[in-house]
């Protein structure tokens, strides 16, 4: 067990190495994604109801309700609506925003300066998605009307669009990490 405990100690900047990585592969997958119609669409609520991005959009929540495509189903009049709500062109910028911010966590495994940044992002990130918990109605299961109501709807239940929005709280702590690894690197080099 000894032998166990001293190969994790020796190995912590190769974990945060691995932090960094996986950093990187999350946010390009999801930023990759946001350039394809299906993901564009599944963001609108979250920058509909978001004080910090509902200005991105053209037109006011709740309207896009009535304009939501199921995930791998394509209607053409929901396609007009976003096309003008500024859906995709928002979505491809976020996008790239999101590659980047990856992208320079990585870097930080060779260059501090950019890593403190891309850490720094990171965790900047995670804020406004965590925002979403108190901004976007949808992150909660809803009250469902008929024979049958859901018994447990709203705080704290989280639906599908919650457990997703809830896991960045995870990113938002290793952002930190990465960060920090970045400015002990660069407090013991003299560069600050």
């Amino acid at each position: 067990m000894y032998s166990f405990l001293k190969v994790l100690a020796n190995n912590q900047r190769n974990f945060i190495h691995f932090l960094r990585i996986a950093i990187f592969i999350v946010m390009a997958w999801i930023g990759g994604l946001k350039a394809f119609q299906y993901e564009a669409d599944g963001i609108v609520p979250f920058v509909a109801n978001s004080p910090f991005m509902s200005f991105f959009y053209n037109k006011k929540s709740p309207e896009y309700k009535e304009y939501k495509n199921p995930e791998g189903k394509t209607v053409q009049k929901n396609i007009d609506w976003h096309k003008a709500n500024g859906t995709y062109a928002f979505s491809y910028g976020l996008g790239t925003a999101i590659c980047i911010i990856g992208l320079l966590t990585l870097l930080g495994i060779w260059y501090s300066k950019i890593g403190l940044w891309g850490g720094l992002l990171t965790f900047g990130m995670s804020i406004v998605t965590l925002s979403f918990l108190i901004t976007t109605p949808e992150v909660y299961v809803p009250k469902l009307d008929g024979d049958f109501p859901t018994p447990q709807y709203g705080f704290p239940y989280l639906s599908g669009a919650g457990r997703l929005v809830i896991k960045d709280i995870i990113m938002m702590g290793a952002g930190l990490v990465c960060a920090s690894d970045s400015a002990k690197k660069l407090l013991s080099a003299g560069k600050h």
